[in-house]
C-alpha cells in the first residue's frame, strides 16, 4: 500500500463520492478510511488485495471496509465504477441501509466475515453491473449540494439495490432485533472490555443463544464482529492522529501492544506500523506478491 485516501480530502463535504473510470496499466495499492464499492464493467485487469490477485470480469463487485487496501494491475481499458460512502454517514444519516438485509450482507456482513479482512470480491449479474455503472455515472454527474440528502440516499439505494438484486435472487432472512441491538452496542463502545456474558445481559439473552443468532445473521461471532470494528477504528486513528501505536491499540480496546499488532494484522493484512507508514507498507505488499 503506497497511499491512503481520505474522505475529508476527496468527498467535498458530502457523504458519497462516485465516478466511472477507465484504467490502463497499473493503479498503485492504496488504503481507504471510507467504504468503497467498485463495480467492474468491460475490459481486463487484475485486482490486488490482501488475498492476492484476482482476474476481473464484467459483473465483479469489490467492497472494501475502512482500513482495507487494494490495487489493480495489467489493466487494459478496464471500466471501474466507484461508489464510495463515508463511514460516518453509514453510522448516521445512512444508518437505515443496515436494516435492509441484502445491503447489510453486501456492505457489513460479508466483508467482515472471518477471513475476509475487510475485502469482499463477489459477483452480480453482468447486466445488473452495467445498470449499476450507469446509475453511478448519474450519481457522479450531479453535485451533492444540488441533490440533497433524500435524493442522494435514493440514488445510493438504487445502486445498491441493483447490485444486490443481481447478486442473490433469494432475499436473505431479516435481521434479528437482538443482533441489531448487540452489534449497535459494540459499534458504540468498541473499547469496552466486552464479554459474551456482559453483551448477552445487555440484550437480555442467553450468551450461547446470542452467539448462535450472530453466526446465523452476520456469519461470525459477536467477539469476531467486535474485533473488526476495533480494527477499523484503529485504522482511522493511525491515519488521522499522531498517537503512538500502543496508545491507538489501547484506545480501541486492545491494551496489549503485541496482541493489538497481531489482531490488526490478521484483520487488515498489515501491521499497525506498516499501515501508518506507506513506505513500510509498500515493501510488505511487494514482498508478498
Amino acid at each position: 500500500m503506497s497511499v491512503t485516501l481520505h474522505e475529508r480530502e476527496l468527498f467535498g463535504g458530502g457523504p458519497v463520492l462516485a465516478g466511472v473510470h477507465t484504467l490502463m496499466g497499473e493503479l498503485e495499492s492504496h488504503g481507504h478510511d471510507f467504504v468503497e464499492i467498485a463495480v467492474i464493467g468491460e475490459g481486463r485487469g487484475t485486482h490486488l488485495s490482501v488475498h492476492g490477485g484476482h482476474e476481473l470480469r464484467r459483473g465483479d463487485v469489490i467492497v472494501l471496509r475502512p482500513g482495507a487496501w487494494h490495487g489493480f494491475s495489467g489493466c487494459d481499458a478496464l471500466t471501474v465504477a466507484n461508489c464510495c460512502v463515508s463511514a460516518a454517514a453509514l453510522r448516521a444519516e445512512f444508518a437505515l441501509l443496515e436494516q435492509v438485509g441484502a445491503i447489510h450482507r453486501l456492505l457489513w456482513t460479508d466483508p467482515v466475515a472471518e477471513g475476509a479482512r475487510g475485502v469482499l470480491v463477489t459477483r452480480t449479474d453482468p447486466d445488473a453491473a452495467l445498470e449499476a455503472i450507469s446509475e453511478i455515472r448519474r450519481l457522479s454527474a450531479e453535485p451533492y449540494q444540488r441533490l440533497g440528502e433524500a435524493r442522494l440516499l435514493g440514488r445510493l439505494l438504487t445502486v445498491l439495490g441493483t447490485l444486490t438484486d443481481g447478486r442473490d435472487p433469494v432475499p436473505p432472512a431479516p435481521g434479528h432485533p437482538a443482533v441489531r441491538a448487540a452489534s449497535g452496542l459494540l459499534a458504540r463502545e468498541p473499547a469496552r472490555a466486552w464479554t459474551m456474558d456482559a453483551l448477552a445481559a445487555a440484550v437480555r439473552l442467553d450468551p450461547d443463544y446470542l452467539g448462535r443468532l450472530f453466526r446465523r445473521h452476520l456469519g461470525l461471532s459477536p467477539l469476531a464482529y467486535l474485533a473488526r470494528i476495533r480494527a477499523e477504528r484503529a485504522a482511522t486513528l493511525l491515519l488521522h492522529t499522531d498517537l503512538p501505536v500502543a496508545r491507538v491499540g489501547a484506545e480501541v480496546g486492545w491494551s496489549d501492544p503485541t496482541y493489538f499488532a497481531r489482531r490488526f494484522r490478521s484483520l487488515v493484512g498489515l501491521t499497525p506500523s506498516q499501515y501508518r507508514n506507506p513506505q513500510a507498507a509498500n515493501r510488505a505488499v511487494t514482498a508478498s506478491e
